[in-house]
């Protein structure tokens, strides 16, 4: 995105939003809805969301707070300062809720009760308020896990949702799953599961409250703990990049780096595989000619296909069998800012950093709508940057807002 913003022509132009999230979880779910056009308001105690604190960090950024895991789930949003613990912030905060359509916090279990601000308190005041709260073991009003008062993060949720135990390259070897996992995939659900409520609130004038998980979101992912440990009774391990019940669907290596095959069962796909690495007559090899002859002799067929990979690039393998079966090369960064599937689907646009003139990626917006298509419309914004503009839009004037500023309720 350069030079002047894309008009908001997202479907959720004039929902407004109320983020008060930390960190990745919920401040993703926000995001999702801001690139659709809603109108996110990212609430900050005087600190700033912790996530600024986290780097990487441009040279422009001396005071580090504005770090590159705050850069990337906090586009499209406005950002207002207040410490809900002092009583006048709080006043301004249900004045607030009073026009929001979404509430979105990431707090232990507790918090906003404490603060005087539970959900049943802010329903009280809109009645229409969707509000969705994303926890490690979610909230006692969708089950009371034992663990519900544990802080989460991406890691804890990774573990006990089980995608840890069948991710690594053996038995012995449970591995996180790169990038925020656990706090993304949570975000996701909760930004689908906002708008179930939303659309029921349309015909019942309702809103309710949305419980996330983030174990839970986990363990949904992961059908292999699930429903394969129920019908057969064994754990499953991890099996490094390859799925055990079919072959070839796994990583090999090239001569530059790594490709990944995934022939799957049924139609002419083995054939076509086998045509593409020059080896027509392996399609009616005893040893591979069936699907369950190639799972059982799996070992045997990946270091054959090994045996070629490795004299070939995968630039050179990507004309081989790129579209004649599901293949790909293991991408790097600098990979994906080369390759024009990235540009031409706009899934890098730049952003300004503030007091700078340097331009940064982010990520684009990935489900595109014909109609009213998503954006990155503006940056993630400094601390504090809308507080004024944003405390006026909900009916304070200008002694009102420096009274919270006197009293240290805002900055």
């Amino acid at each position: 995105m350069t030079g002047m913003a894309p008009e908001n022509q997202g479907g959720l132009k004039g929902l407004r939003v109320l983020d008060l999230s930390q960190l990745l979880a919920g401040s993703f779910c926000a995001q999702l809805l801001g690139d659709h056009g809603a109108d996110v308001i990212k609430i900050e105690p005087p600190g700033g969301d912790m996530a600024r604190g986290i780097g990487p960090f441009s040279e422009s950024d001396s005071t580090h707070s504005h770090g590159a895991m705050f850069w990337g789930c906090n586009r499209n949003k406005r950002s207002l300062v207040l410490d809900l613990k002092h009583p006048l912030a709080r006043e301004a905060f249900l004045s607030l809720v009073g026009g929001a359509d979404v509430l979105v916090e990431n707090f232990r279990a507790g918090t906003m009760e404490r603060l005087g601000l539970g959900y049943e308190v802010l329903r009280e005041r809109n009645p229409r308020l969707v509000y969705t709260s994303v926890r490690g073991f979610g909230d006692p009003r969708g089950g009371a896990s034992p663990y519900a008062e544990w802080p989460a993060v991406d890691i804890v949720a990774q573990a006990m949702g089980g995608i840890m135990s069948i991710t690594g390259v053996g038995p012995h070897d449970p591995t996180k799953v790169g990038g925020g996992h656990a706090d993304f995939v949570p975000g996701l659900f909760a930004a689908h599961a906002t708008m179930v409520a939303l659309w029921s609130a349309r015909e019942s004038g309702q809103g309710q409250y949305v419980d996330v998980s983030m174990v839970d979101c986990v363990l949904a992912l992961c059908e292999l703990i699930t429903t394969g440990f129920s019908m057969d009774g064994r754990v499953p391990r991890p099996s490094g990049s390859r799925l055990p019940p079919v072959a070839p669907f796994g990583r090999v290596r090239c001569k530059d780096g790594f490709v990944v095959f995934g022939v799957t069962p049924g139609g002419s796909l083995w054939k076509s595989f086998c045509e593409a690495l020059g080896k027509p007559e392996l399609a009616q090899d005893p040893n591979f000619a069936t699907p369950g002859a190639r799972v059982r002799n799996q070992d045997a067929l990946y270091d054959l296909i090994e045996s070629f990979t490795l004299l070939h690039t995968k630039q050179e393998l990507m004309a081989r069998f790129g579209g004649k079966v599901p293949f790909a090369p293991v991408y790097d960064a600098a990979d994906i800012v080369a390759d024009p599937h990235f540009a031409v689907r706009d899934m890098l646009p730049t952003v300004a950093l503030p007091d700078s003139d340097r331009q940064v990626s982010v990520a684009g917006v990935p489900a595109k709508l014909t109609a009213t298509p998503g954006a990155v419309r503006h940056r993630a914004p400094i601390l504090g940057e809308h507080t004024d503009e944003v405390l006026r839009s909900a009916g304070l004037d200008a002694a009102a807002i420096a009274a919270l500023r006197a009293a240290g309720a805002t900055r």
